[in-house]
């Protein structure tokens, strides 16, 4: 059979005129070693794509490969046997696209990266020549020997870049949980007017975010960062809390002057109010069980003193919710129902006495989930301040166990429930009782 064969190249010429390097040698090493092996093409082309980008591979240099990858035959990559390239430089070029220069630096650097390695003859021509079944019999070029040889390095090379990018997923994420933490502190704070070294702690804080990567880094780098981040937010937390205490402090000053006051007034009864100190049933009707308004109506006397129907109303609001095992949502419901919101309430507020705390802990959560203001403000003008701080505990609990993914758009959408007269509240945290007890 006749020989098919290229012209004379600087590239493939004999090893006794091409420069020897320890790449090139390394690669003639990798070569003698793949041909003991038997790897599919395909296996040997996936394995490398996966990594090429990693060992330092060009576009230029993929192209090359694959297409010399495409003058290969199944065949060829059988134990014991070679799949060598003889292709001519006129036919590669015309392929790739490449000037000449430009095909020898690429092929150069496949070389010197472990991918191929020269076979040369003996007057540096690349020829060869086949039998009747394909079989290369001898052959002068590019072997890619050298891949089969490493497929097994490559696989353990690209579970190790997987890896270290779940890991700097986990870290990227972590950051943005206490950037977001630290953020809500210092809004709060200087929402509420509370004292403290906010300038100095806020830049900090923008230090720190100048120092976020643009593009993807090493886990190492990740890791020294979200120490900063946690180290400043620990800083943060005991400034809010010495501020917060303080502001109790003369808060409880004020309430207990006024507490004096009202004994005053309840040791006369003409100077009563009337009106209660906890949400009176009209305002507790979005979040309870299809109640009716007619019953309890019906059992408070229409001439009895504002006191009596008062506790009328109490009463019957009582007895209906123990009737229909908890019908009202409650504190405690609340809580339980949302584990995960629950364990960040109480790193953030400590312990919740009321639907007060409940509300203020939920603003100050709201933009780490990505809630924006007009949306919980909207949320809190369309549903109440204590329906609206349910709602967006639910979202939280939702979001974190990943069952919501955009927690705004799940918060808008129960707003316009509730303008249909669509939303049950109850139904979610019972329903997520329900589930936890299963």
């Amino acid at each position: 059979m006749p020989q098919i064969g290229g012209g004379v190249s600087n590239i493939n010429q004999p090893s006794g005129w091409r420069k020897a390097t320890a790449g090139l040698a390394v690669a003639e090493q990798h070569a003698q070693v793949g041909e003991k092996a038997a790897v599919p093409k395909a296996q040997a082309f996936v394995a490398i794509k996966r990594v090429g980008a990693h060992i330092g591979l060009k576009a230029g240099d993929m192209m090359l490969l694959d297409t010399l990858g495409a003058f290969t035959q199944a065949q060829d990559w059988e134990e014991g046997r070679r799949p060598i390239v003889w292709a001519s430089n006129a036919y590669l070029m015309e392929q790739t696209g490449f000037s000449l220069s430009a095909l020898k630096r690429h092929a150069r650097r496949l070389a010197e990266i472990g991918l191929i390695s020269f076979k040369d003859s003996p007057n540096g021509k690349r020829w060869g020549r086949r039998d009747a079944d394909g079989v290369i019999i001898e052959a002068y070029g590019f072997d890619l020997s050298p891949l089969s040889a490493r497929v097994e390095e490559f696989a353990q090379l690209h579970a190790e870049l997987q890896a270290e990018r779940e890991l700097c997923q986990r870290l990227k994420r972590q950051i943005t949980v206490a950037r977001r933490m630290i953020r809500a502190r210092i809004e709060a704070a200087l929402g509420s007017a509370l004292r403290g070294p906010w300038t100095q702690l806020t830049g900090l804080f923008e230090d720190l975010l100048d120092r976020l990567p643009r593009r993807d880094t090493a886990s190492e780098t990740l890791t020294r960062l979200l120490e900063w981040f946690r180290e400043l937010q620990e800083r943060v937390e005991v400034a809010y809390l010495k501020a917060v205490r303080a502001d109790e402090a003369v808060e409880n000053t004020a309430e207990t002057t006024e507490q004096v006051l009202q004994k005053t007034q309840e040791m006369d009864p003409r100077e009563v109010i009337s009106e209660p100190h906890i949400l009176i049933t009209n305002q507790l009707n979005p979040v309870t069980c299809n109640s009716s308004e007619k019953e309890e109506a019906a059992s408070v006397v229409p001439n009895a003193p504002p006191e009596e129907r008062v506790d009328r109303e109490l009463e019957n609001w009582v007895a209906e919710t123990r009737k229909k095992r908890g019908a009202a949502l409650d504190l405690p419901t609340v809580m339980q129902a949302c584990p995960e919101f629950a364990s960040w309430a109480r790193n953030m507020g400590g312990y919740l006495k009321d639907w007060g705390d409940l509300h203020r802990v939920v603003g100050q959560l709201r933009p780490m989930i990505g809630v924006s203001e007009h949306a919980w403000n909207l949320a809190q003008d369309r549903l109440g301040p204590q329906i609206a701080t349910a709602a967006l505990v639910l979202t939280f609990d939702k979001h974190c166990a990943g069952e919501v993914a955009s927690p705004g758009g799940y918060l808008r959408g129960m707003v316009e429930k509730a303008g249909a007269g669509e939303l049950h509240l109850e139904r979610s945290f019972y329903g997520r009782l329900s589930g936890q007890a299963a």
